[in-house]
């Protein structure tokens, strides 16, 4: 990635108290100029897509709130963010609520707009249905398909529901379908929790895709599994979608589809920052965010922070180009 002058970066909260001004992602600048970012933040407040629990179109608003908190250094990738990358928060995406495919052109021009522009786009979701048209904006800058590394408790390969094509259960499927990623080189991690029937996951299985259940990445453990998303994604261009129900309903009750048996905030920074470290970045989304049930707002918290980690993978690699 092109190295651009640091023109974006947060507010100071050493000079003005994090709980003032208006409320950006980290108190960042906002505003659609991208020829001075090197990434975009941006809100899809959408989730017509449900099947369950509405809400998560409150999402990239509760994330925000919950990042005002975070500062500019990152211990884990020892960077200090906006040394490195100007980052800006974009908006919100205006989306149509109730009309799922004109939200996803909305959705998907928006997301085009911003890659053809040289930015990572960096998403607050909304629902995971918001991932395909995303996919689709981003593969259509680029001008190829991406490895897709997925973290979530449900595979979301399934056609469609209720006679319907998209929902939050179907956009890797029809992400499959489109070719906008690359099973051969795409992950998922953590899937986990009761199915529709025993042979649910046969589809993305059949077509490439690799699966870490959650019951065997508990088994396997944190080494284990990163070596097996590294070797998989093998220095290919990369998109992270995170769906914040990955983690344990105690550590993401704010969440659409909770389930058990998941993981913790500390095992999701480890995997991410162990699997994503010099990556090929390319973009990411962070869904599934839904404050009404969100105790002292922990799964907004989660979202803000495993977002402030993938910014600072961007930086650290950033750092590193400089440096060799």
């Amino acid at each position: 990635m092109p190295v651009k002058k640091i023109v974006y970066q947060p507010v100071d909260s050493l000079q003005s108290p994090r709980f003032s001004g208006v409320r950006t992602y980290m108190r960042l600048p906002h505003g659609q100029e991208l020829e001075d970012a090197d990434v975009a933040v941006f809100g899809v407040p959408f989730d017509t897509g449900v099947s369950f629990r509405p809400g998560a179109r409150f999402g990239p608003a509760a994330i925000r709130d919950e990042s005002s908190i975070l500062k500019p250094y990152c211990p884990l990738t020892d960077v200090n963010i906006f040394e490195n990358i100007s980052v800006l928060d974009y908006g919100d995406i205006n989306t149509v609520p109730g009309y799922i495919e004109d939200s996803f052109q909305r959705i998907e021009a928006n997301m085009e707009d911003i890659c053809r522009a040289g930015v990572i786009p960096v998403c607050m979701g909304g629902d995971h249905s918001i991932s395909l048209p995303l996919l689709r904006g981003l593969t259509k800058a680029l001008g190829t398909p991406v490895s897709l590394l997925h973290f979530d408790a449900h595979s979301d390969t399934i056609p469609g529901y209720f006679g319907q094509k998209y929902n939050h259960g179907t956009p890797f499927y029809w992400a499959i379908e489109e070719g906008l990623i690359d099973p051969e080189h795409s992950i998922q991690v953590g899937i986990r929790g009761p199915l529709y029937s025993k042979d649910a996951l046969d589809y993305p299985k059949n077509k490439g895709l690799e699966i870490i259940t959650g019951p065997q990445l508990h088994e396997k453990g944190i080494d284990e599994s990163v070596k097996a998303i590294r070797k998989r994604i093998k220095g290919q261009p990369v998109y992270v979608s995170f769906d914040v129900d990955f983690l344990d309903a105690a550590y993401a009750p704010g969440t659409g589809t909770p389930e058990i048996g998941g993981f913790t905030t500390h095992q999701a920074l480890q995997l991410m920052v162990r699997s994503c470290l010099g990556m090929d970045l390319k973009g990411m989304d962070l869904v599934e965010v839904m404050p009404a049930q969100d105790n002292a707002g922990i799964t907004a918290l989660a979202g803000a922070s495993l977002i402030h980690l993938f910014l600072a993978l961007v930086a650290k690699g950033v750092e590193s180009q400089s440096e060799s």
